[in-house]
């Protein structure tokens, strides 16, 4: 396994493996057994960066989400896992009501939802800090201030119940405003960032259930200069495999693949895979592992043999050449 730092503060920073693994579904659609089948052949791996969240996965059960984080507290318990072990969570997209489908109604932002969340969210997890906390995603036409947010995830710092503050599928330049309120204001900010990030670029115009702007879930250009300009920052990518997209004739790609740049990128991936004699999923994750952007792949994974595919791309080293063929097309 191969490691990397997430965090500037010497007292919140933490050493992650290069490759985080989700569990939005486990304790759901994965069993048990199989949950911690996965989770015991990751960290026996090396891997040592989990990633849930407070709502996982409400959509399966018709709940308000939990059974993710709690899977993972029972796991803790089990194997007698500590601090070695790094587990990311989110509150802010939680369903205020059990839901079926993906809902419109959720607990937000609040200073007070940022408190009671995060309570919740330390008890499932069986822990008295969270590793690395996400605010989940920003609600179009919220009227909870941004300073109020700010201001609350940092006072869960300043208490010493969580480490590291993260942001998901928020606007560029809500993130620019938020983390510039935290730094004038003396205050811990955040330092990771997750979104949906993989070698195929997906169309961003396209509205979604979050945004009538686009997808603000996707790491498009805007952010990716970010990434540029601010090296201290880390992005998680999660979905990077797109669901199976890129070796499963059973999962086509998204709509939002749907341009002129998708074949040029599939050529240009399946000529180096040919070269490495690598699947076109280890050739995505060495890609993200070491690019321009150092990114951190969020993979899933429903068995210990899906597992090991991506546990074996941490070892494929790219040349420049092939790193600058796969770059190239666009």
């Amino acid at each position: 396994m191969k490691y990397r730092t997430i965090g500037g503060d010497p007292k919140t920073r933490r050493e992650v493996s290069v490759l985080s693994l989700g569990a939005m579904l486990f304790g759901t659609v994965t069993d048990e057994a199989t949950s911690y089948a996965i989770l015991d052949r990751f960290v026996e791996a090396g891997g040592n960066f989990l990633d849930t969240a407070n709502n996982y996965a409400y959509w399966v059960n018709g709940t308000q989400g939990g059974e993710s984080e709690a899977l993972l507290g029972r796991w803790r318990r089990s194997r007698n896992v500590t601090d070695e072990v790094v587990i990311a969570t989110k509150l802010g997209g939680r369903p205020n009501a059990p839901a079926t489908g993906l809902s419109h109604d959720l607990e937000g932002l609040s200073a007070q939802v940022i408190r009671e969340s995060s309570e919740r969210s330390r008890e499932r997890l069986g822990v008295d800090k969270l590793d690395l906390l996400y605010a989940h995603v920003y609600l179009e036409g919220s009227k909870v201030p941004l300073e109020e947010t700010v201001e609350a995830f940092a006072g869960l710092v300043q208490e010493g119940t969580v480490g590291l503050l993260g942001a998901s599928n928020h606007w560029s330049w809500r993130l620019e405003r938020a983390r510039n309120l935290a730094a004038a204001a003396g205050l811990p900010g955040y330092e990771v960032l997750q979104y949906h990030h993989s070698y195929l670029r997906p169309r961003t115009d396209l509205p979604t259930m979050r945004s009538k702007d686009g997808n603000l879930g996707v790491a498009d250009g805007n952010l990716l200069s970010y990434l540029r300009a601010e090296p201290a920052l880390t992005l998680v990518a999660y979905s990077p495999l797109l669901s199976g997209g890129y070796v499963r004739d059973d999962k086509p790609l998204d709509a939002m693949f749907d341009h002129p740049g998708t074949p040029r990128r599939l050529a240009a991936l399946r000529e180096v895979a040919k070269e490495t004699g690598a699947t076109l999923n280890q050739v995505v994750l060495a890609w993200l592992i070491g690019g321009e952007i150092p990114v951190i792949p969020l993979v899933g994974a429903s068995s210990v043999e899906q597992l090991e595919e991506s546990l074996a791309a941490v070892d494929l080293e790219l040349t420049a050449e092939q790193q600058a063929k796969l770059d190239a097309a666009y």
